[in-house]
């Protein structure tokens, strides 16, 4: 996968897919001023050289009947590679967990996990995370509220 340096076209696409990835390719070319064809060569260039990993529909858990959000900070007991790879691949299986990331400093990972309710969650704690691989310690901060849930990067 090569990386191509990015022009103010490549940019302006990279923003405008950002933000509404169901643009048609059409509309698309109107908003970064060129052409259709030379738009979509340059779209594919994009996904293939790693730029554009993929397009999905962003959900309203809480419409879904998920109404709780929790961040959780992990503890592991090591850090060895294998134990790290354990506990990663663990997460992965688990659906209420949406991110897992590893972190420098006291916690080893925060998670972001969504439930049904709190009792769903306590649930999910007690059952899949504290007894997961290697983990130490638990803390869970609730959710109240997102004031800025932006996906992505900033393009300018």
């Amino acid at each position: 996968m090569k990386k191509t340096k990015l022009d103010k076209i490549d940019r302006r696409i990279l923003a405008e897919l950002q933000e509404n990835g169901r643009i048609t390719n059409v509309e698309l070319a109107g908003k970064v001023g060129i052409s259709a064809p030379p738009c979509l060569r340059r779209v594919r260039a994009l996904e293939e050289s790693g730029y554009i990993k993929d397009y999905r529909a962003r959900l309203d858990g809480a419409v879904l009947g998920y109404s709780v959000t929790v961040f959780a900070m992990v503890r592991l007991t090591s850090q060895a590679e294998p134990d790290l790879v354990r506990f990663e691949k663990h997460v992965k299986a688990l659906p209420m967990v949406r991110e897992c990331h590893m972190l420098a400093g006291e916690v080893d990972f925060i998670l972001k996990i969504v439930a049904k309710d709190w009792d769903s969650y306590q649930e999910f704690l007690k059952n899949e995370l504290t007894g997961a691989p290697n983990v130490t310690s638990v803390k869970s901060s609730l959710c109240i509220r997102a004031a800025k849930d932006e996906p992505g990067v900033p393009m300018d």
